[in-house]
């Protein structure tokens, strides 16, 4: 069973997971998929076939469209974007021809951040609020700025890894041989 506000919308055919919340003046299309323990904030729109996992949350005034798909225990900040065209155009309209845009587990986008769309959010990272992603987010990337740069690594509790990739929290990291990338030892 799952909470929806009286003034929120939730189409025939979406399908919404226990003890989610659906707060004020939302609107959950057709065929979208929204999992457990979710929360979506004041006016968030979920487009057709949109799929969202477990534990995320989803912040005021943003609208995830069809094309984006977002994983478990990702946390949208307040007013963040996501496209689906490249290159929309009101004369040539794609007629449900969507880039795709994955959010990987854990990942955090900061209020009023923008994903540009065809781009993966790597695992447990951090864009920071305002910043534009136009190119793909390694997992546990810190990025910042417009365009989006990569300026640390984070934890997956979300604290600034120092140079020996060690957190407060007790976590470990380490460089992946001859990438540059890291993973959780």
């Amino acid at each position: 069973m799952f909470f929806k506000h009286e003034s929120s919308y939730v189409d025939e055919g979406a399908v919404v997971g226990d003890g989610t919340k659906i707060w004020h003046f939302c609107h959950i299309q057709k065929g979208a998929v929204i999992g457990e323990n979710c929360s979506l904030g004041q006016n968030v729109n979920i487009g057709n076939n949109v799929k969202i996992g477990n534990g995320v949350r989803i912040q005021n005034n943003v609208s995830v469209y069809e094309g984006v798909e977002i994983e478990d225990n990702v946390f949208c900040g307040p007013s963040c974007v996501f496209t689906n065209v490249v290159t929309p155009r009101t004369l040539f309209p794609v007629h449900g021809v969507y880039a795709k845009t994955l959010i990987k587990e854990g990942a955090s986008l900061g209020a009023n951040c923008t994903v540009v769309c065809g781009h993966t959010v790597g695992k447990s990272a951090l864009i920071a609020a305002g910043a534009v992603v136009t190119k793909d987010v390694k997992d546990y990337a810190l990025m910042a700025g417009v365009p989006a740069r990569q300026i640390g690594w984070v934890c997956e509790c979300g604290k600034k890894l120092g140079a020996n990739l060690k957190c407060d929290c007790g976590r470990k990291y380490e460089f992946e041989t001859g990438r540059d990338a890291i993973h959780r030892i």
